[in-house]
């Protein structure tokens, strides 16, 4: 074909005043790839007849979609979301916002030197998990603790070191699978123990625990169900029932609590949901739960539980591979100094959870006013509906809240939905019926500007 054949040279366009500019800041290497890349673009769009009218030239336009291409290299392809779904603690869209305490001492661990693994009492060498240890064992009243990257790695850690060539002991209701494939099967085999499965899906009892108890038996596993629940004919032995018998065979009691939950949360349907306290205070030994879901900071898995148990775990040179690092920590030690601040509403999960209905459905009658340019091209309407907690934390809970519904005679719903997917900040909706819904719970106002300006820039379109 004669336009291909017309196609630009990579040594020619390297001479052009434009592309001169950036081999002066850029190395060469990169700006030869992205000439490349600009003319196979350009190439494709030829193949597929979709430049054949161009006004300009073929030069031009390779000119053109490199400076395109080079111009991304400073956006960045992490970036900020606008969650319009609702969903609060949403695992696709990086779980739990961080407090203005944790952000703050983000900062200073990024800027500064900091006293990570120094003792400034003895000036010697110290645990780096010191600084945040006080407070949870203030707030839920272990002996001990550490901090890993995450839940599933604090599961994994504690099993190897109390069930590696033993055998766990769980309830078959119990056998969890997470998000991202994380299969409690899979983890206790990985851990190097046997799980060894009591009672039957719905109902097991305390005697099908103790049954069970041999002596290579390591310990009793319990799984909180935090993304699902088993109705109608069940039965479950709590924590607190197998006291009895872990003291009596001399077993520990271990337990993954998922979620979280340091205090209560005043939402009606959520009482049901155990913090971390009262299982220690049912008598666990070793609990497990995950720092970005309900307790409402940075993605770790924190291990608290009685000295003995903890101090062998600390052992274990897996610890060393799963521990978290200075920005965890600090951003950790924020979260939890608002709980023992009793300042609890400044985590924004925590926030946005028990917010008042009339806050949200002021955040949605602002957005109405701030969409009211789009009358002839959109149809508009607030409505109650529900909101999810998400990241596998109250499965059954729902809360209500506002939403906005938004559709056009002009548009599809996915042709919107991509739209604003794909504006410059992204903003992710839920779509229902041929329509896009927009909840206000997690929008903050910062927000509501960028979501007028994507619809100014959608409605334009039409």
């Amino acid at each position: 074909m004669e336009l291909l054949r017309r196609l630009p040279k990579v040594d020619t366009l390297l001479k052009e005043e434009e592309v001169q500019k950036y081999l002066n800041r850029l190395p060469r290497d990169l700006v030869v790839e992205k000439l490349r890349l600009s003319i196979d673009i350009i190439r494709k769009r030829i193949l597929k007849m979709e430049d054949t009218s161009s006004i300009f030239s073929l030069q031009e336009e390779c000119l053109m979609e490199f400076k395109r291409i080079i111009s991304l290299l400073d956006d960045m392809n992490f970036k900020r979301v606008i969650n319009g779904t609702g969903i609060v603690i949403h695992t696709n869209l990086g779980r739990s916002i961080l407090s203005e305490g944790s952000k703050k001492a983000l900062i200073k661990a990024a800027t500064y030197y900091s006293n990570l693994e120094y003792d400034l009492e003895s000036g010697k060498r110290g645990s780096r998990y010191k600084n945040v240890i006080e407070d949870i064992k203030y707030l839920i009243g272990a002996e001990d603790g550490l901090v890993v990257n995450n839940n599933a790695a604090a599961v994994l850690l504690v099993l190897n070191t109390i069930c590696k060539d033993k055998e766990a002991i769980i309830s078959r209701g119990e056998l969890v699978e997470i998000g991202g494939s994380f299969r409690i099967p899979e983890i206790m085999k990985l851990s190097g123990g046997t799980l060894v499965e009591v009672g039957t899906t719905n109902r097991t009892h305390l005697k099908d625990y103790e049954e069970a108890i041999s002596e290579n038996t390591g310990a009793i596993l319990k799984v909180h169900t935090s993304n699902y629940k088993i109705l109608g004919f069940t039965k479950e032995v709590k924590s607190k029932e197998l006291v009895d018998v872990s003291l009596k065979y001399n077993i520990p009691i271990i337990e993954d609590l998922g979620s979280g939950l340091i205090e209560r949360l005043d939402i009606d349907g959520a009482s049901d949901e155990k913090t971390a306290r009262e299982c220690i205070e049912d008598g666990v030994d070793i609990l497990t739960f995950s720092g970005d879901k309900l307790l409402g900071g940075p993605q770790c898995g924190i291990i608290v539980g009685k000295r003995v148990w903890i101090e062998k775990i600390k052992k274990n040179q897996l610890n060393r591979a799963l521990r978290v690092d200075k920005f965890t920590l600090a951003a950790l030690e924020g979260t939890l100094k608002e709980y023992v601040k009793g300042c609890s509403f400044n985590i924004p999960t925590i926030n946005m959870l028990t917010m008042p209905l009339k806050d949200i459905e002021n955040k949605i009658d602002l957005l109405i006013k701030e969409l009211s340019f789009l009358d002839d091209k959109f149809n508009i309407e607030k409505s109650l509906e529900k909101s999810l907690v998400g990241g596998g934390s109250l499965p059954l809970l729902e809360i209500d809240t506002y939403v906005l519904k938004i559709n056009s005679e002009f548009l599809k719903d996915h042709v919107i939905e991509e739209e604003l997917r794909k504006n410059h900040i992204p903003i992710v909706v839920r779509v229902s019926r041929g329509k896009i819904i927009i909840d206000g719970r997690c929008l903050i106002l910062d927000d509501i500007d960028v979501i007028k300006e994507a619809f100014k820039s959608i409605g334009e379109k039409i």
